[in-house]
């Protein structure tokens, strides 16, 4: 093995980050990129994805930006053509876009609970649609292709308030291994990754101010994961040999309990 392989593992890999403005997504891009690939990263906020883009460059990576919403279904599709036409079709997809939410179930916080289900769910759907066909393609012709999902540990444990969200994530598990029962013998590995409590965008969005007591709390009891260890779980999974797939991914921080 090459010295260049080793150390780019995945270099002729064409790999499309959702949510990649900022937290994992961002982290993710950056290690990827590192490890050789081309990498497509695909967020609403076009700022923020010209100056990842920069970057990468500047560290001697590939990436390209698609300013798009998840939500939307035709500019996912549209995404999806402009990857097959210019660059051949995607061979790693890593789901990343998402909200979180949470309130007592009694607030009836009908707004938050859509926006959850809109974005977390029917987001994840839009691309796995827009990108699965290229997936499959590129499997079959380079032996290999990856889609990692990002759940949540909410997806297996119970966390008061947090209902939706935790209901979103237990989707994105459960979907996943169904999907790996209609993709693994096509070669397309499918992977859920669940982290526990990592320091991004994410808990800026939280209004409840149970779980913003709660989350402040754990802060100082614990260290929280950080985006990077999520981003080189991601690595790690697409180096793997063809015939290895981690199926579902646990991360936690050494101090979070549950």
């Amino acid at each position: 093995m090459s010295t260049n392989t080793m150390s780019q593992p995945l270099a002729g890999r064409v790999a499309v980050v959702t949510g990649a403005s900022s937290g994992i997504g961002e982290a993710s891009a950056e290690h990827l990129a590192s490890l050789g690939a081309l990498v497509v990263v695909l967020a609403r906020r076009a700022d923020r994805l010209a100056d990842l883009v920069a970057r990468i460059e500047k560290d001697g990576g590939s990436a390209v930006a698609i300013a798009a919403d998840v939500t939307d279904t035709a500019a996912l599709q549209a995404a999806a053509d402009r990857v097959e036409a210019e660059f051949g079709g995607a061979d790693l997809l890593l789901n990343n876009a998402g909200v979180m939410l949470p309130a007592p179930i009694e607030e009836l916080a009908t707004g938050q609970w859509k926006q959850q289900i809109d974005l977390n769910i029917t987001g994840l759907m839009n691309a796995i649609g827009a990108f699965t066909p290229q997936l499959v393609r590129a499997a079959a012709e380079r032996g290999v292709a990856d889609l990692i999902n990002t759940s949540s540990i909410a997806a297996q444990n119970i966390f008061p308030n947090f209902a939706v969200y935790s209901g979103t994530k237990a989707y994105v598990t459960h979907l996943s291994r169904h999907l790996r029962a209609e993709l693994g013998a096509k070669k397309v590995r499918v992977s859920a990754i669940e982290p526990g409590i990592v320091g991004t965008e994410l808990q800026s969005h939280v209004t409840d101010q149970g779980a913003l007591d709660w989350l402040a709390g754990s802060k100082e009891t614990m260290e929280w994961l950080t985006a990077q260890d999520v981003a080189e779980t991601v690595g790690f999974i697409a180096a793997l040999p063809p015939r290895v797939n981690l199926q579902q991914v646990t991360i936690m921080p050494t101090g979070q309990a549950g």
